[in-house]
């Protein structure tokens, strides 16, 4: 019911194409003391999640932690692409876009998102649409937040200027889809899968669905479905119950509630009857092959099941595929996913393949493996290992309360939030026997999609079960009680200064921050360096693999054994940066010291590494975003070829790989790794009286022959380009410009810039870049800009980039020079100055509630000899901008006429007439010839 989702062994350009992996936040706390308010009453209350219903028909689920100085609101509306009629595909996720544009009581709601520094967004699924904004804990944010969910609900504009600009944005979004193999690939399995239920259209929509959807169809969508009774809200964070339960009763229960009735839906998919196959043709760089079976509803007890079979199908390094296909060399990479819900879904298996290699013997061994999984029943270990995984990752979710929104949306789609709990419960009792009983229903020729059709007498059809009714699961549910604390730990640079023991450990500067955190876990960060500018000279591909080899085995462990070990310890991060448990942390830090300083190098999972490498580099080469990086960084390029600072070709970093030999692996790590000089910060629920010593005693001594010193970048000026590279076949382009500033963080321009380019491009929907390019001219589904500077050196840069159809380049190349211009000579408005300070302050303060952010905030300061004290200058620094320094800093530093632009896109595509995009409009409003 929960685990269908899970994307475990999945490539990173097929994670877009799985639904996340639901989890849920959950706390101790009693349901309202006080009289309910009237019309209100109450539901039910599992692990400090309690539900209230409103008079109108709202659901709402109140869940207060005071753990974190954060809030989090979210609004499940019960409506997905699932519902669309012909010829309205995509609509459910336009008209989440729509719902950014305005409402009567909030006409600019992204600015007003922006002004107080909310994280915020909005998902679509096939069941269900959510909307969820994460701010800093104040009652004034929490009250602006409320009221604008309800004013939205039923008071948004859904205006025609509003859909003329945002259609170009989402079919923007589309484009972007169209250029991922794998995307594609997902979209035909699910047209093809499916003979009638919707789920056999893609969320995004088609292309001319959402060119010529009218505006009287989205209204009557909105009416239908956005409304108080079809609408599910949470509050989870820091905020007081009565009060707020009391607002949300003010502001939403003064929504009348419906006199419509909800549409049914009764359309059922017949049961498949022969294995079908399809192939997408178009260029690319990697092959895939994939196959897809149907699997009951989310509701049905064999959906976890099927769970429990893809993670030890689809696992790496553990997975049966892994070793069968990967391992042997016939492919680069395996993954596996789910994709369920409401109705019967589709669970994915699939491998890439090198381009120009066979790809029929893999299709033929891959569903040889998948449809003999259930001759072969998983053994106590796989089991052991994959119930650990969940639990692990249960646990972890548990103690962050801000996914808890996001998380429950998938439950509430399904029919009741409580659902998740049960799954939670459920796979405690999976079995091996279930598993391969499981497998042998759904994993069988006539219900899969990859195949040819054959006439046959005897068909072996799958028969998918109808969901069990939710109140028969729920029956015999008993929820735990949560027994999770954690302080109010308050994220000021006062209070982390003064919590925090700054200490050296040997040759390692070590900043211990103890704190009571929910679940007892421990957050470590350690800074290692290596090597100076010319003995790193020459060394290619060999630091990057090196670093990737050491969790692929050690003197002690197989990469298998390896990573049980870090499941078993609790362990989720990388080496350098991990989070684990209070009981575990002396362990783990072990056995990362052990990592660290005895890797096996076994030469099979070298052979693997450098075949991946290729593989994914060589699928980069026909991408616009990667051709254009390529290309824009080689032309900044001050270095010779084999310093470490050079921007390689493609052809480069394959020879380097190829070159690449497992002694210079060996030879690499022996003369520098160590961690001294070496920089560590552990913040959370541990002792600093043991764990101190124990660092020195693992880390303290452990010194690299080679000598260290940092490999600093020099500023220069470098001339204007504008370059244009053909990536055929391709939907969509990218946009990318640079110009090299003259800068260091210390340098007393530094705040105003950040402050202006914020309101310039890195503001999110409502910067001057994203209102002109999306908001007004609706070119790009997403863009920003970005401000470097140096810490040591000066070798600063302002950067812009952004997504675009190949034939809306120019148009948006156009669109950007002229906000540029606009800005370098008009200046910014003391408004814009105000909502950038009041925005970055938020964001920061948000970004000091996270352990993991404050432990590399520790290292990268002990780097550079400071302290937490220095961001409390720098903040104060910020908030003292006036406006002409502001202006003037923009002035000084950007010049247009110095910025470098590459696009990349397909040509011949660009050549043709422009895609429809919104009209412009100046600033009064009026329409440009």
């Amino acid at each position: 019911m929960i685990f269908t989702s899970f994307t475990r062994g999945l490539p990173a350009h097929l994670v877009a194409s799985a639904f996340a992996f639901l989890a849920a936040g959950t706390a101790v706390t009693a349901p309202l003391a006080a009289p309910l308010p009237k019309g209100v009453t109450l539901g039910a209350s599992v692990e400090g999640i309690t539900e209230y219903r409103l008079a109108n028909g709202l659901k709402v689920l109140l869940f207060p932690d005071s753990s974190r100085p954060t809030v989090t609101v979210n609004v499940t509306y019960l409506v997905g692409s699932r519902h669309e009629n012909y010829g309205e595909t995509g609509m459910a996720h336009l008209l989440e876009h729509l719902l950014f544009k305005g409402s009567k009581k909030n006409p600019d709601i992204t600015r007003q998102f922006a002004d107080r520094g909310m994280d915020f967004n909005g998902t679509t699924s096939l069941d269900r649409t959510n909307y969820y904004e994460v701010f800093q804990a104040t009652p004034e944010n929490l009250d602006w937040a409320l009221q604008m969910e309800a004013d939205r609900m039923t008071g948004s504009f859904i205006a025609q200027k509003d859909l003329d600009s945002e259609m170009t944005v989402v079919r923007n979004e589309f484009e972007s889809g169209e250029n991922s193999p794998s995307s594609v690939l997902v979209k035909r399995m699910q047209s093809v899968a499916y003979d009638w239920h919707s789920y056999g259209r893609s969320t995004i929509g088609n292309r001319s669905d959402i060119e010529n959807v009218k505006l009287a169809n989205l209204q009557a969508f909105y009416r239908t479905y956005y409304q108080p009774d079809n609408a599910v809200l949470l509050v989870a964070g820091k905020f007081q119950l009565e009060p707020t339960l009391a607002k949300i009763n003010r502001l939403f229960g003064a929504i009348p509630k419906p006199k419509r009735k909800l549409p049914e839906f009764w359309t059922v998919e017949p049961t498949q009857d022969g294995e079908r196959s399809f192939a997408v043709r178009r260029q690319g760089d990697v092959q895939i092959v994939m196959l897809g079976y149907k699997v009951p509803s989310s509701v049905h007890d064999d959906s976890d099941v099927m769970a429990f079979a893809s993670s030890i199908l689809g696992d790496v390094p553990t997975g049966r595929l892994h070793k069968s296909l990967v391992e042997t060399g016939k492919a680069s990479q395996v993954f596996t996913f789910g994709e369920t819900g409401y109705a019967p879904g589709l669970q994915y298996v699939g491998a890439i393949v090198k381009k120009g290699e066979p790809i029929e013997p893999v299709r033929v061994a891959l569903t040889e493996a998948v449809e003999g999984f259930g001759s072969k029943p998983p053994t106590p270990d796989e089991m052991a290992r994959v119930r650990r995984m969940y639990e692990n990752e249960m646990e972890r979710s548990l103690n962050d309360p801000q996914r808890v929104g996001v998380a429950l949306s998938e439950t509430i789609a399904l029919g009741d939030w409580r659902l998740f709990f049960t799954g939670r419960e459920r796979v405690k009792t999976i079995t091996a026997e279930e598993v391969a009983a499981a497998s042998k229903r759904y994993f069988r020729r006539d219900n899969r999609v990859t195949g040819v059709f054959v006439p046959e007498e005897s068909p072996l059809r799958a028969v998918i079960p109808p969901a069990p009714s939710i109140e028969s699961i729920l029956e015999k549910f008993k929820p735990n009680a949560s027994t999770l604390v954690a302080e109010d730990f308050e994220p000021t640079q006062e209070n982390i200064l003064k919590r925090t023991q700054l200490t050296r450990a040997g040759g390692v500067k070590l900043a211990l921050l103890p704190k009571k955190n929910r679940g007892e876990t421990v957050t470590v960060n350690l800074r290692q360096h290596m090597g100076d500018e010319k003995n790193l000279f020459g060394k290619g591909a060999v630091p990057e693999l090196t670093a990737a080899m050491l969790v692929r085995g050690t003197s002690r462990y197989t990469r298998e054994q390896l990573a049980d070990e870090f499941d078993r310890l609790k362990i989720a991060g990388g080496l350098t940066h991990f989070q684990t448990t209070r009981e575990h942390l002396p362990q783990a830090l072990r056995l990362v010291a052990h990592v660290l300083k005895e890797p096996g190098f076994p030469q099979a999972e070298f052979e693997q590494l450098r075949r991946q490498s290729q593989v994914a580099l060589e699928a980069s080469r026909a991408e616009p975003q990667a051709v254009a990086s390529r290309a824009l960084s080689q032309h900044f390029d001050l270095y010779p070829k084999g310093d470490v600072r050079h921007a390689n070709t493609f052809d480069e970093d394959l020879a380097e790989l190829q070159a690449a030999r497992l002694e210079d692996l060996r030879a690499f790590h022996r003369e520098f790794y160590g961690t001294v000089p070496a920089e560590m910060a552990i913040v959370g629920d541990f002792d600093a009286a043991t764990i101190a010593p124990l660092v020195e005693e693992l880390f303290g001594a452990w010194k690299a022959p080679a000598n260290f010193a940092p490999v600093l970048r020099r500023h220069a000026d470098i001339p204007a380009l504008k370059k244009t590279l053909d990536t055929p076949d391709k939907e969509n382009g990218f946009y990318l410009a640079r110009l090299n500033l003259d800068l260091n963080i210390d340098d007393a321009d530094y705040p105003a810039l950040m402050l202006a380019n914020y309101i310039f491009g890195e503001g999110g929907l409502r910067s001057r870049l994203m209102d002109r390019i999306r908001q007004k001219d609706g070119l790009s589904y997403g863009g920003g800009s970005q401000l470097d500077a140096g810490d040591l050196d000066r070798a600063g840069g302002f950067g812009i980039s952004a997504i675009a159809a190949p034939q809306n380049l120019q148009r948006l190349d156009a669109a950007v020079r002229e906000e540029l211009a606009r800005a370098v000579k008009e200046g910014f408005t003391a408004a814009e100055l105000a909502g950038a300070k009041s925005g970055l302050m938020q964001q920061r303060q948000q970004t000091r509630a996270e352990d993991g952010a404050v432990a590399a905030g520790w290292t990268s300061y002990l780097y550079r000899d400071r302290t937490y004290a220095w961001s409390r200058q720098f903040e104060d620094k910020l908030m003292a901008v006036t406006l002409p320094q502001l202006n003037a800093a923009f002035r000084k530093a950007i010049d247009p006429a110095r910025l470098s632009v590459v696009v990349a896109g397909d040509q011949g595509k660009a050549k043709q007439a422009p895609v429809k995009v919104a009209p412009a409009v100046t600033a009064g409003g009026a329409k440009k010839p």
